[in-house]
């Protein structure tokens, strides 16, 4: 695998993957970083966990993911608890389709780590509520893809950065949200400035125009304490970009974005 990976070289090593191995590594190209457990729930329903890490181990025996030194749940996760990242040859392949950029993996932080993971477990649950029935998944975007870029008020170009877009079917309607996973950590004074830069995107109409609608903006929130601090930063914003925003904490995110209770 050492030396540079040119088009030939790149073939052969599409030729070695199995339909299932080419989902793990599009999974990972979503939603950046996944444990191992994330990935069995997506790809390995009915199979044991020794096929899975067979699977997983191979993949990383290829270059194809980078498996990360940090492990979460500790030792008892085993396995499962176990990061994993796209690796360049990885990315290589997939770009060949998107046109993404190849970024080489670096060690994240355990702050970074947490966060990722949040957003990784929202498209699991929504993946799994899609195989129940209830929703069709039709589009998430994590970051980068999420980001939407509009003018600023000087003439330069300002970069929303939500942690993820989505849109489900739902009968006959489709829902579009904006997703901010929110762990507690920011100031109530960075909240309110999230909160204006998602107003002033909204007055660009540049997303109307895109997609038809403005999503709603869902903020998931770690416990009652910071969805009432989160409430209170919303309520700064002219009345009525007020209906914009929902707040929820994170065990109810799936529900809500299913169109369940919240």
């Amino acid at each position: 695998m050492r030396g540079y990976l040119n088009a030939a070289r790149l073939d052969r090593l599409a030729a070695t993957l199995s339909d299932r191995e080419v989902a793990i590594l599009e999974t990972l190209d979503r939603v950046r970083l996944a444990s191992g457990a994330q990935l069995g729930r997506l790809h390995f329903t009915g199979d044991s966990v020794r096929h899975r890490r067979r699977v997983l181990e191979s993949l990383a025996t290829r270059q194809l993911v980078h498996r990360l030194d940090r492990v979460v749940g500790g030792r008892r996760a085993g396995s499962s608890g176990f990061l994993y990242v796209l690796a360049v040859p990885g990315q290589r392949l997939l770009s060949r389709a998107t046109g993404r950029p190849v970024r080489r993996p670096t060690e994240p932080g355990g702050p970074f780590i947490r966060h990722i993971m949040l957003v990784t477990e929202l498209y699991v649950g929504l993946v799994e509520a899609e195989r129940h029935g209830r929703i069709e998944l039709l589009d998430f975007q994590a970051e980068p893809a999420a980001w939407r870029r509009y003018p600023g008020s000087g003439g330069g170009t300002v970069v929303l950065k939500p942690d993820a877009c989505v849109r489900v079917g739902i009968g006959p309607w489709a829902d579009a949200w904006m997703v901010e996973v929110d762990r507690g950590t920011e100031s109530p004074l960075t909240l309110v400035r999230k909160a204006d830069a998602i107003r002033r995107y909204a007055g660009s109409g540049l997303e109307q125009r895109r997609h038809g609608v403005f999503p709603k903006v869902l903020w998931t929130v770690p416990s009652e304490r910071r969805k009432t601090t989160l409430v209170n930063a919303i309520s700064t914003q002219p009345a009525e970009s007020w209906r914009l925003h929902q707040v929820t904490l994170y065990s109810q995110a799936i529900a809500t974005l299913t169109g369940g209770q919240p």
